[in-house]
């Protein structure tokens, strides 16, 4: 038996995995338990120490150096009591991924004695080596130091992998000479620079509060697979998706799996990690299938930006850790599958103030009516202006796959805000302001049994990449295995500059006074909103992103449509993102993540192109050869017996397309080989663009000629684990 049939048959023997005796954990039972929260810090630090730690937490004051030993005694003693044996600096360099070095609580008690020790200092910074990181030449090799700190703003937790158990400090990671080489402090600089500039706003607009921070819900979709059928696809392995693969007779042309029942395996998992996820407060709330086969998606109930971006993190490292204890792989590439659905992490991104005010929710009061004006035009502004800031910040080699494919927003950014926005802002324009209350709508189908209805104020866009959805902006380009984190800092830090620009405006015209009735601040401000709304008006469309005819009016509209993410990272380091992003990263600090994002471009299509290479030459080509070589034996045979190959016509060019797709694609192969090659040795930004130009399309006319094959071969002998195999056999 071949490995895959092997594969195939313990993947169709498969049971679910055992479940634990007892009834489940209800979730507000299990949640926070593996989190060093404020219930567990009030029971255990002096009352001084724990208010001062919930001020950090809240930004409002630093941590005191004098209690941090009392803080780092009780982490400790609470971590050991949980099974710990070590403690780490989680932290978020510009991998994408997160990184930690574990240490274990042990000093020198007596010369042959240790005992458990964990101090202050050792909480609040560490030195992992920085050398190794991608710096994107802000360091050289040689400078290798660099730092950890503690980031009190997002919950330390404990983490159990293998026999192990950890505690986790979420920290910032940062050069020797200061320089930012991680995602997180860029996210809290542009949280407080929006804070400054939202709270700005509502000095002059009369809403009381304190603090202001955004808000992040993150949908994150997946495929879930066998894994002894991925463990069989190098290219699943290595670059997670498959660079070969014929369509499966039965894709999701049916829609028959979107929102179906979920199948009992796949759910015993899904129970399994969302179990795991509650103790580390992880609020993950929904469940359901996608729309590919094979496809899924979880999504957490929204909570504050910085916190719901980490625990993102650790979702997707959970994911892909109790994946395997059920024996199956979760794949949380963007396209791990040619021709289905791609995978993406819907943001839903909104504004919030300290008192519970969710600031992108229109509400009937004109001064509230008039602050969800202020920032909603701030909003279309910011993204008219960055457009193409936007599209870089999802941008990836992975994304590329999916952006612009009739399952993902197209690369042209722009903005759905529904029926009823459309038309007060259009109105808005015209006319003026002009408070309105929107009647609640229903809906009667004439069924008493049914019970009444709401039906929303506007309709929802699943085609557009920054819709507005009831409360919240969805920006749907976001990938499935990206860090979030750079899409939203670049989605507060743009809107921030927009309010900032407005609010400039505005006190120019009250001549730096505080307005002394509603009317006189209308007054200033309803001419300033009209001009922002006219400048920004084309990135508004409300129709279908997928249609041709949208990339037309783009164009007409001047939207830029930068299809390769690669040319999208130019506007990392332009001059207008530079000014904007003024206090979170310098410009040394851009560019560098320009060539991170540029280098990590072309090594991943480097890899995707060695791994075609090897794949046809070591499995793909000799099981061709060998079906080649049965067809040619079998006609020879049976010419021979009816002594001639004259009604062998169909057997004879079956043959020969067999051997002329074999002979394109080991010319293509060579061909790719070769300008792979050549291009690797080229200098960061070209040989990334000649990747995105030269490799990627060879690539593809490669993988047609194989995927070609694959239909025309003998089932036994194809060594790869089909989709067909891949996507139902779950």
């Amino acid at each position: 038996m071949t490995p895959r049939f092997e594969a195939l048959a313990t993947a169709s023997k498969r049971e679910l995995h055992p479940p634990k005796e007892g009834k489940p954990i209800s979730a507000s039972k299990n949640f926070g338990l593996h989190v060093f929260n404020r219930g567990v810090m009030e029971k255990m630090l002096p009352k001084e120490v724990y208010r001062n730690v919930l001020n950090a937490v809240a930004g409002k004051e630093r941590l005191k150096p004098e209690f941090s030993d009392s803080i780092a005694v009780a982490m400790k003693d609470w971590a050991m009591s949980l099974g710990a044996t070590h403690y780490t600096h989680w932290f978020q360099p510009l991998t994408g991924a997160s990184a930690e070095k574990h240490d274990a609580f042990i000093d020198w008690h007596t010369t042959d004695e240790v005992i458990e020790k964990f101090s202050g200092k050792q909480l609040i910074q560490g030195e992992p080596d920085a050398s190794s990181f991608p710096s994107g030449g802000l360091r050289s090799t040689y400078e290798a130091r660099g730092y950890t700190g503690w980031d009190p703003s997002s919950p330390v937790f404990v983490w159990k992998a293998g026999n192990g158990i950890t505690l986790c400090i979420p920290s910032v990671f940062f050069s020797w000479t200061g320089d930012v080489l991680d995602s997180k402090i860029p996210l809290l600089r542009s949280e407080k620079k929006m804070n400054d500039a939202v709270l700005r706003m509502l000095r002059f607009t009369g809403l009381e509060a304190s603090h202001i921070f955004s808000t992040v819900g993150l949908e994150q979709e997946y495929f879930v697979i066998d894994r002894a059928l991925r463990d069989l696809r190098p290219d699943l392995l290595l670059a997670g998706r498959t660079v070969f693969g014929a369509p499966s007779p039965k894709g999701q042309e049916l829609q028959d799996h979107y929102f179906g029942a979920v199948k009992e395996r796949v759910l015993s998992y899904m129970h399994d990690f969302e179990q795991q996820a509650w103790k580390l407060g992880i609020p993950v709330k929904t469940r359901h299938n996608e729309v590919a086969p094979a496809q899924h998606e979880v999504a957490p109930v929204v909570e504050k930006a910085s916190v719901a971006i980490d625990h993102n993190i650790q979702l997707m490292e959970l994911m892909r850790k109790v994946a395997l204890k059920h024996n199956l792989a979760c794949l949380l590439h963007e396209k791990p599958f040619d021709e289905l659905n791609g995978s993406g992490k819907h943001c839903n991104w909104s504004l919030a103030t300290d008192t519970g005010i969710n600031l992108l929710n229109p509400t009937d009061t004109p001064e509230n009516q008039l602050h969800f004006l202020l920032l909603l035009t701030a909003i279309l502004h910011a993204v008219n202006k960055h457009a193409l800031l936007l599209r870089a910040s999802v941008g990836s080699a992975s994304n590329d796959c999916r952006l612009g494919g009739h399952e993902a927003p197209p690369a042209i950014i722009s903005v759905y805000l529904g029926e009823a926005l459309e038309s007060l802002l259009t109105n808005l324009e015209e006319k003026g302001f002009h408070p309105s209350s929107a009647g609640s709508a229903g809906y009667d189908f004439g069924l008493h049994m049914i019970p009444d209805l709401d039906k929303d104020n506007t309709d929802r866009n699943r085609t557009s990449p920054f819709a507005f959805t009831g409360q919240k902006f969805e920006f749907r380009a976001v990938g499935s295995s990206q860090n979030p984190a750079l899409a939203v800092t670049v989605l507060n830090t743009i809107v921030a500059e927009s309010v900032n620009e407005m609010m400039d405006e505005i006190e120019q015209k009250l001549g730096g006074s505080k307005p002394d009735s509603l009317e006189s601040l209308m007054q200033a401000v309803i001419p300033v909103i009209q001009k922002s709304l006219k400048e920004s008006k084309g990135v508004r469309f409300s129709g279908d992103n997928y249609s041709s005819e949208w990339v037309e009016e783009a164009q007409k509209r001047n939207l830029p449509n930068v299809k390769t993410s690669i040319r999208a990272y130019r506007a990392i380091a332009s001059d207008s993102t530079i000014q904007a992003f003024e206090g979170i990263l310098n410009r040394h600090e851009l560019e560098s993540r320009y060539e991170i994002f540029a280098e990590n471009y072309a090594f991943t299509v480097h890899i995707e192109a060695t791994l075609m290479v090897d794949m046809f030459r070591t499995q793909i080509l000799p099981a061709a050869m060998r079906q080649q070589k049965d067809f040619a034996k079998s006609i020879s045979q049976y010419a021979d017996i009816m002594g001639g190959s004259d009604d062998l016509k169909n057997q004879k060019k079956a043959l020969q397309d067999l051997s002329r797709t074999i002979e394109k694609a080991m010319v293509l192969c060579e061909e790719l080989e070769k300008i792979a090659s050549d291009t690797s040795q080229l200098e960061s930004r070209d040989r990334a663009e000649n990747y995105c130009d030269l490799v990627i399309p060879k690539g593809e006319k490669l993988r047609e000629q194989v995927d070609k094959l694959e239909t025309m071969m003998e089932d036994a002998l194809w060594p790869l684990p089909k989709y067909r195999e891949l996507l139902f056999l779950v």
